[in-house]
């Protein structure tokens, strides 16, 4: 059984198990392990549903997929995509993005990735996303690339 729902705050511990999973990836890639999403604490998580829509793929019981979002004047941030390797490839992500520009219809969607993660840029520029800037942010050495969608 597969569904996407909203998340609350009793499935913070499970999606930062998955967090901590899904962006060893990430941090491999860029050799740092010091990357935002695995210095996050189950109380981080917890922080994040005060602003922000979380939503899970369930799979027989489990959250093998996540993603957040919130809106602030027309435009909604996306955040936090994150598929559990076992099960990344199988288009989880895809609908997760799907149901999040579904819950934030008409507006200007805006996430970012890391500037070297040619999977996740690819990806996003299959469901339409352009890239518009790269930036540093002060919290890591991380080089970002900033997307855009626009309905």
């Amino acid at each position: 059984m597969e569904s996407i729902t909203k998340a609350n705050v009793s499935d913070a511990s499970e999606i930062h198990s998955l967090q901590r999973l899904a962006y060893i990836s990430e941090a491999e890639l860029y050799d740092n392990y010091e990357i935002e999403p695995l210095k996050q604490s189950v109380g981080d998580v917890e922080k994040a549903f005060k602003h922000n829509i979380i939503l899970k793929y369930m799979y027989h019981g489990k959250i093998v997929g996540s993603v957040r979002a919130y809106e602030n004047e027309g435009i909604c941030y996306i955040g936090r995509l994150m598929v559990h390797p076992d099960f990344q490839n199988r288009g989880i992500g895809k609908k997760l993005m799907k149901e999040v520009e579904l819950m934030f219809a008409h507006c200007r969607y805006e996430l970012f990735t890391g500037s070297k993660s040619t999977k996740n840029i690819s990806f996003y520029e299959k469901l339409g996303y352009k890239g518009y800037k790269t930036q540093k942010l002060d919290r890591e050495e991380t080089v970002f690339l900033f997307m855009e969608k626009q309905e």
